[in-house]
């Protein structure tokens, strides 16, 4: 017998204009289960269950696997997940517009080239194969913009501080009229976005990255007419640009992630000119400890970060690795913590981790969401120690 609300598979494929085989494929593939199975045996849909056939389509047609795709939807239809989904599909799909664009202009190009030339020039032909190459990226650019929007949004909406992170980091970097500025691992551009009305007409920024995707990112929010702003993807590790090249350096969150630390450091500290600042973020040992401790209970064999992050560089040790480096360190503690009372947002948030939650939680899921929902009932507290150091630059690098 049906329930109300519920539609049949072949209703449902009807609504959705595709075939009931392809319903069916998908059921069996694990990619979009039924939300209701009756005892005998048939399968029934609900709205919720349109917005992943959505996702489903969408990376479908962007040219995902299957496989890809049951790693990248989640079966959730709360308000937060499918706005967080449908902004992430849609940087994927401008990314997918500015590549297809980069291959028409390559294609006339070369095409171009041979009706004057009456010959092949095998460098563009070479760029061509690149970036009709290029579809393989896009599921690290979707999952990276997916997991840096998850995690910002988690703050933007319960943090107790309502100046937030970004203003407040911009208040500390002082700009003025002339200044040249270098930002490392710039991610999705939050910082200026958040700050633009702020800043200075008479600045120049530039915004780094290794990831050509994550800058895309930063160019579009910023919008890519702005002179003030330039882009370029390198390894901080080495930084492409001469010495005492920049008033200011940036980096947010940044340096746990690098190899080599002191490399970076050293970089920095050479590109920057005699008194010149280094602004850099991390975190204590007790940053978003109750969330680590709420998966744990859940199950203990989850583990958030593959590698404890603020033993590399945080709050306790950051000032001795940049002693070496820069004169007058100080720390500047950001005051706040989270009050969270909704599930989804924190819950996207432990699923952007680069742990290993995915593989107990995924297969779990509606335990898990029932779980995280009991424990936000009454308001769940986030402890947050994060901050950065204000470094400046030393006239003789210590030698190591």
């Amino acid at each position: 017998m049906k329930k109300n609300g519920y539609y049949s598979s072949g209703e449902f494929a009807r609504m959705a204009h595709v075939t009931l085989r392809t319903i069916r494929y998908y059921d069996k593939q694990d990619i979009l289960k039924p939300s209701y199975v009756s005892p005998a045996g048939a399968r029934f849909y609900t709205d919720e269950d349109f917005a992943r056939l959505q996702q489903i389509l969408l990376l479908k047609y962007l040219g995902f696997s299957l496989d890809d795709i049951r790693k990248m939807t989640i079966d959730d239809s709360d308000y937060h997940f499918m706005l967080n989904s449908l902004d992430v599909q849609l940087k994927l799909v401008r990314d997918r517009i500015e590549q297809m664009e980069m291959v028409e202009q390559a294609i006339l190009d070369t095409a171009d080239m041979i009706r004057k030339e009456h010959t092949v020039n095998w460098s563009q032909m070479l760029n061509l194969i690149h970036l009709t190459g290029m579809e393989n990226s896009l599921k690290n650019q979707y999952q990276d913009a997916s997991n840096i929007s998850a995690r910002i949004n988690l703050h933007s909406l319960y943090s107790v501080n309502h100046q937030g992170w970004f203003p407040w980091f911009y208040q500390h970097c002082h700009l003025t009229d002339g200044m040249k500025v270098l930002e490392i691992g710039c991610g999705d551009g939050t910082l200026w976005t958040e700050n633009l009305s702020c800043l200075p007409r008479n600045i120049s920024v530039t915004l780094s990255d290794t990831s050509s995707g994550i800058l895309r990112d930063a160019r579009r929010a910023i919008g890519g007419v702005d002179p003030r702003f330039s882009y370029t993807a390198f390894d901080c590790h080495q930084i492409p640009f001469p010495d005492e090249s920049f008033d200011l350096v940036i980096a947010g969150h940044v340096l746990f992630y690098c190899d080599r630390i002191g490399d970076v450091c050293q970089e920095v500290s050479r590109v920057l000119k005699p008194g010149g600042l280094f602004l850099c973020s991390t975190y204590s040992s007790s940053h978003m400890r109750e969330v680590s401790q709420l998966v744990q209970d859940f199950d203990d064999r989850i583990v958030l970060s593959a590698e404890k992050l603020y033993e590399k560089f945080g709050r306790e040790n950051g000032a001795g690795i940049l002693s070496r480096y820069f004169s007058s360190v100080t720390w500047e503690s950001y005051p706040d913590h989270l009050v969270v009372p909704d599930a989804q947002p924190l819950i996207s948030y432990i699923l952007s981790c680069h742990g290993n939650q995915n593989q107990y939680i995924l297969d779990h899921y509606k335990e898990f969401r029932s779980f995280v929902e009991k424990k936000t009932e009454h308001g769940f507290h986030i402890t947050k120690d994060a901050g950065l150091f204000l470094c400046e630059k030393v006239t003789n690098l210590k030698k190591l």
